[in-house]
């Protein structure tokens, strides 16, 4: 009996599955495009995630990954959805964006400058590295 016992206390313990409260939903969006409608999808898509999450009480961490004519999303000079950007920066720190430094590599040759970023934008090396190293922690990678 004490055997039987032990079984299953063992097969418990292995086969409980974690919480999922204690671990925050995590979700990578791809911009790619110099599409002011699909830089605003994007926004939508993050905002309806975090609404969406946290009315049920859990976390939402959201990552926007800007490269080739996506970057354009996230430039000072040129953003078709800058103000909005600026006040997901201000009111949401559960979102943030990341430019491709290649792109801005890229874009600096060709204009003779390095566009500036808008503030709180982060920079990653390889915009595409980026999301697939998210992909391998576990991310989901959306492109809307």
């Amino acid at each position: 009996m004490l055997r039987g016992l032990v079984a299953a206390a063992f097969i418990a313990t292995t086969l409980a599955v974690p919480s999922r409260a204690a671990e925050p939903h995590k979700l990578a969006l791809q911009i790619s495009d110099d599409d002011p409608a699909k830089m605003r999808a994007v926004l939508d898509v993050a905002a309806n995630v975090s609404r969406h999450y946290s009315g049920q009480g859990e976390d939402v961490e959201i990552v926007v990954v800007a490269f080739n004519g996506g970057l354009d999303m996230v430039l000072e000079d040129r953003s078709p959805v800058k103000e909005r950007l600026a006040n997901f920066l201000k009111s949401m720190p559960n979102v943030s964006f990341i430019g491709c430094g290649n792109t801005l590599e890229t874009l600096a040759v060709k204009e003779g400058r390095r566009p500036p970023l808008i503030e709180g934008v982060s920079v990653t090396q390889v915009g595409v590295a980026a999301l697939m190293d998210l992909a391998e922690k576990g991310w989901a990678v959306v492109r809307p």
